[in-house]
C-alpha cells in the first residue's frame, strides 16, 4: 500500500509540475503522511513532520522511500509513512498460539492412541518371550539340579568313573545350562526379590566358583593362575556376588582360547579376571554391557552375562572397567575400594 502510495504522489507531483495554477494543492491521502525532498535530503513540503529528517526512522512505524526521476518541483525523494496497527498482529500472534496449543493437544492424543494401537503387538511379544523365559526357565531347574546330583553322587560312590570323559561332558553341560538357568532367573527377579546385605568372605566364594568352573577350563586345556588374598570381605548379597564372579569367569572361559590361560586377582580393593582369548573390538566395547550384546557371534550365549555384571556394579556403587585387544585378551576390574 506504501509503494503504491509513493507512486501516486510521484505521478501527482509530475501533474503540479505541469500546472500553471497560482496554488498548488498538494495530496493528502488518509492514515499516511507523506513528505518531498531536495537533492541533498532537505525537507521540501509535506504531511510528515518537517523535525524528521529522510533517514531518520521511528519505532512501529513503516516506511516507503523512493527516487524521484526526474525532479518534478525540485523533490528528489519521496517518503511515504504510516503507524503500525498493532492490535491485528497481536490478535494474529494469540490466534497462532492458541491454534499451536490445540493442534499440539490433539497430535498429542492422536500420537499416544496411534503409539500404542503400532506397539501393542511389540508389546505382546515381549510379554509372551518373558513369560516364555519364566516358564522355561522354572521347567529347566528340576532336570538340572537331578543330573548334577546324580553326577556327584556318581563321582562319590565311584571312584573308577571320576575321570571318565563321558561323565565329564555331562557335567559340563549340565554347569552351563544350570549357569544359563541361574542368569535368567536373575533377570527375572532382578528387581523384585529381597536382598539380603551381609558379610561375604569374597575369597573363600572366589575360590569356590573357581574350582565350579575347573572342569570347564580344563576340557579346553586352560591354565588357572590364582593370585587371591585371604579373607577379603565384601558387603553385598551373596547371590549378587555369585552372578558376579560367576559370569566373569564363565566369559573368560567361554571366549579364551585353547591352551590359554585364566587369571583370577583378588585383593581387598579390587577383583580382577583376565583371559588370553579372541578380544573385543573397541567399537563393541560401548555396547557390550548391554542386554543381549555379543561382540562375537561364534560362541553361543544370550549376551546377559556382561550386562548382570554391570547392574550388580551399579547397585553397589562399584566400578567397572575393561580393557581388550584382539586376539590378545580381555581384563575385567570391579573395585569396590575408592
Amino acid at each position: 500500500m506504501l509503494k503504491y502510495t509513493s507512486k501516486k504522489l510521484e505521478n501527482r507531483l509530475r501533474k503540479l509540475h505541469k500546472s500553471h495554477e497560482d496554488t498548488l494543492l498538494y495530496p493528502n491521502y488518509k492514515q499516511i503522511q507523506t513528505a518531498i525532498y531536495d537533492i541533498d535530503k532537505h525537507y521540501i513540503f509535506g504531511t510528515y513532520p518537517k523535525a524528521h529528517t529522510f533517514d531518520a526512522t521511528q519505532k512501529g512505524i513503516l516506511y516507503e522511500k523512493r527516487k524521484v526521476e526526474p525532479y518534478y518541483l525540485g523533490a528528489a525523494y519521496i517518503l511515504v509513512a504510516k503507524p503500525i496497527n498493532e492490535a491485528p498482529i497481536v490478535n494474529l500472534k494469540k490466534n497462532i498460539l492458541f491454534f499451536m496449543l490445540i493442534a499440539g493437544l490433539v497430535f498429542s492424543v492422536l500420537g499416544y492412541y496411534l503409539g500404542r494401537l503400532f506397539v501393542a503387538p511389540m508389546r505382546e511379544s515381549l510379554n509372551r518371550m518373558n513369560q516364555f523365559i519364566q516358564d522355561t526357565t522354572h521347567e529347566l531347574n528340576t532336570p538340572i539340579s537331578t543330573i548334577l546330583t546324580n553326577i556327584e553322587m556318581i563321582e562319590a560312590l565311584n571312584t573308577e568313573h571320576q575321570n571318565a570323559k563321558e561323565l565329564k561332558r555331562i557335567e559340563i553341560a549340565s554347569k552351563t545350562l544350570s549357569r544359563i538357568y541361574d542368569d535368567l532367573s536373575y533377570l527375572n527377579l532382578n528387581h523384585h526379590y529381597h536382598r539380603k546385605i551381609e558379610t561375604i568372605d569374597f575369597s573363600a566364594l572366589t575360590e569356590e566358583r573357581i574350582a565350579y568352573f575347573s572342569s570347564m577350563a580344563k576340557a579346553k586345556d586352560i591354565k588357572i593362575v590364582r593370585h587371591i588374598v585371604e579373607g577379603v570381605q565384601v558387603e553385598m548379597d551373596k547371590n549378587d556376588a555369585l552372578r558376579l564372579i560367576d559370569n566373569l569367569c564363565s566369559n573368560a572361559i567361554k571366549y579364551n582360547k585353547h591352551h590359554g590361560t585364566l587369571e583370577v586377582i583378588l585383593n581387598h580393593e579390587t577383583l580382577v579376571i583376565s583371559d588370553t582369548g579372541i578380544g573385543i573390538k573397541k567399537e563393541d566395547l560401548k555396547h557390550i554391557l548391554q542386554r543381549f550384546n555379543r561382540a562375537n557371534k561364534s560362541e553361543g550365549g544370550f549376551g546377559i552375562g556382561l550386562h548382570i555384571v554391570s547392574a550388580v556394579c551399579e547397585n553397589y556403587g562399584f566400578e567397572l572397567e575393561m580393557y581388550s585387544e584382539i586376539n590378545e585378551g580381555t581384563e575385567v576390574r570391579v573395585r569396590w575400594e575408592k
